[in-house]
This record gives structure tokens, C-alpha cells and sequence, in this order.
């Protein structure tokens, strides 16, 4: 089993600080998921760790031993990015031999490692294929399997699934987290700009911003304990509504937070009102979406058969064990 530990790394390029001082404890067999904004340095830090950049400070250690200068392909890492990266002439058989061929591994343990991964990932009856005549799903799980034929100790994923459709996207979660499941002796890190995946993926998600670590935390820690109001509004899908000023005070806060299912709605009265703009109907809920006079719409979840038109005037209140208080900097109250 593999632990990773980064103390103080940085990246610049040139005079650009990428990555500030990142001091990161990521466990042996733990799933480690990075999110944040476009450029916030997510990619690059998979890339420092798994040796394409060169870290400008600081250390990376793998298994208690600082591997800042030894060779990618000493590290016992494997990489998985978005582009596939598959040889096109070559087979899957091929493509996923194609390492263990280069390292001169037995013939019988080739056949064994390739045969194995094949069955894990439903690409067995694919071997003889060549990758252009696969799905993007198909030919992200030979990725994958290339990967796991290696048998290394980190899996790095580099926003995997960006490329396949909503269909496509859900099966092959499910077949990384899987993997996740079965491969319990392999650290995994995971970059995604998708909630549903950080969240459903994740035994730890690390949020970054602007290079630095805004907060690390289980899914549920960051979801219901934020400790910022920029993880509180990048965490979730809808994201936390987030009512400030006037509307505020009362709650003895200069910013006031609330998911939308922490809601209740009623026809007369409530602690804050406004106008319906949009309604989205899901089947079983239903997203209303009121004008306040704020910058961005409060975003409330209702039952799915409950119907509101543009226009209609609507009460909600938040639910008082529910509200998440911040003051003027951004940071919790209590």
C-alpha cells in the first residue's frame, strides 16, 4: 500500500506561482479526488506527482522516500488523461500488453495480467479490436486496463471522463469506482470539474483555488461543513444559495447560506419571499428558481408535482439547523 506526502510544493512558471505551498497527506489505498475552477492548478498538481512537471519547491514523497527527481517511469505510477492516448494501428490486446512488452515481462504473465483486466473491465470479447472500432466508454476502459496491467501502486485519472456523453459518463463511474473497490491496495487520484463525480467517487476531495488548498474534507464534511464561502458555493449541484446584506442580518451574519432542499415553502408568509422566474421539473423534484433582488436567483428544491408558473409570488424559509452563518471574510461563523 502507497502514502503519499506533499509538503510546501510549488510550481511556478517563470514568474507565475501555479502552485503555492500545497501540504497534502493522501493515504494508501485512499481514493483522493481534486477539484476547483478552470486553472485553479488541479491538472498541473496530478502532473507534479506523477513526474511530467518539474516541482519548482518543495517535496513529494512516495512511500516515505522524496521522489522530486527520479524518472516518471520509476515512480510506480499510472496515468489515465481524457484523450485516451491509445495506439491506433495496435489492438486493445496490444494496447494493453503494449507496457509489459517493453519491460520484457513473460509471455504467460502478460497473457495472465492482460486476460485479467480484460474480464474486470467487460472488454474481453474486444481484444482483437482496434480502438477506432470502440465507443469512447470502451476505449477509456482499455485505457484503464492498460493502466492496471502495470499493477501500480497510484492511479492517476486526469478528468477521464470529459469526453464521453451522459450515458457513457455514468457506466464508466461505475466501473472506476469498482476498480476503486477491487484495487484496495492502490492509492487512486482523481481530477474532475463534475460534482456528481467528485461526490460519488471521492473518500476525500481536496478544493483548490488559485493554487492553493481552500479545504480537504470527506464529500459529506465539505457539502455539510464548508469552511469557506468558496467551497460552500462550489460544492453541490444546485450550488448553496447565499443571501447577503439586509436579508442577512437577522441571522447575525454578514452572509447567510442555504442548500435548497433546506428549504420549506408556504403560501402566505415565511422569512424571506420573492418572484418564480423559472421551475425545473426533474420527475420526483422540481427547482424553483425566485427573483429577490439579489445578484443571483435563490434556487429552493419542491416536491415534483408541485407547480409554480414565472411570475407567482413564493414564501420560504430555511430550516434554522440548516443555515450556515459566514462573516465579512468568507469564513463560518460558530
Amino acid at each position: 500500500m502507497t502514502n503519499l506526502k506533499l509538503t510546501d510544493l510549488s510550481k511556478r512558471y517563470g514568474q507565475v506561482e501555479v502552485l503555492k505551498h500545497i501540504n497534502l497527506d493522501i493515504q494508501s489505498g485512499e481514493f483522493m479526488v481534486f477539484v476547483g475552477p478552470s486553472g485553479c492548478g488541479k491538472s498541473t498538481l496530478l502532473r507534479c506527482i506523477a513526474g511530467l512537471e518539474e516541482i519548482t519547491g518543495g517535496t513529494l514523497e512516495i512511500e516515505g522516500e522524496v521522489v522530486n527527481d527520479r524518472a516518471p517511469s520509476k515512480r510506480g505510477i499510472a496515468m489515465v488523461f481524457q484523450s485516451y492516448a491509445l495506439y491506433p494501428h495496435m489492438s486493445v490486446y496490444d494496447n494493453m500488453a503494449y507496457a509489459l512488452k517493453i519491460a520484457n515481462a513473460p509471455k504467460e504473465e502478460i497473457e495472465a495480467k492482460v486476460a485479467a483486466a480484460a474480464e474486470q473491465l467487460q472488454l474481453t470479447p474486444y481484444l482483437k479490436r482496434l480502438p477506432g472500432q470502440l465507443s469512447g466508454g470502451q476505449r477509456q476502459r482499455v485505457a484503464i486496463g492498460r493502466a492496471i496491467v502495470r499493477d501500480p501502486k497510484v492511479f492517476l485519472f486526469d478528468e477521464p471522463l470529459s469526453n464521453l456523453d451522459a450515458a457513457l459518463r455514468v457506466a464508466t463511474r461505475i466501473q472506476i469506482a469498482k476498480l476503486h473497490e477491487t484495487m484496495t491496495k492502490t492509492t487512486m487520484i482523481y481530477v474532475t470539474h463534475d460534482q456528481v463525480e467528485a461526490m460519488t467517487l471521492a473518500d476525500r476531495i481536496c478544493v483548490l483555488r488559485e493554487g492553493q488548498i481552500e479545504q480537504v474534507g470527506t464529500p459529506l464534511e465539505l457539502y455539510e461543513r464548508p469552511q469557506s464561502l468558496f467551497v460552500a458555493s462550489f460544492i453541490g449541484s444546485p450550488t448553496m444559495n447565499l443571501i447577503e446584506g439586509e436579508l442577512a442580518k437577522p441571522f447575525g451574519a454578514h452572509t447567510v447560506g442555504v442548500r435548497s432542499e433546506h428549504m420549506t415553502v408556504s403560501a402566505d408568509a415565511g422569512t424571506w419571499s420573492g418572484q418564480v422566474i423559472h421551475t425545473e421539473n426533474l420527475g420526483s423534484d422540481s427547482y424553483v428558481y425566485i427573483d429577490m433582488g439579489l445578484e443571483e436567483p435563490v434556487v429552493v428544491r419542491v416536491d415534483g408535482s408541485t407547480k409554480y408558473r414565472s411570475g407567482d409570488t413564493i414564501h420560504f424559509s430555511p430550516i434554522e439547523d440548516k443555515i450556515h452563518r459566514f462573516d465579512a471574510a468568507g469564513k463560518p461563523i460558530g
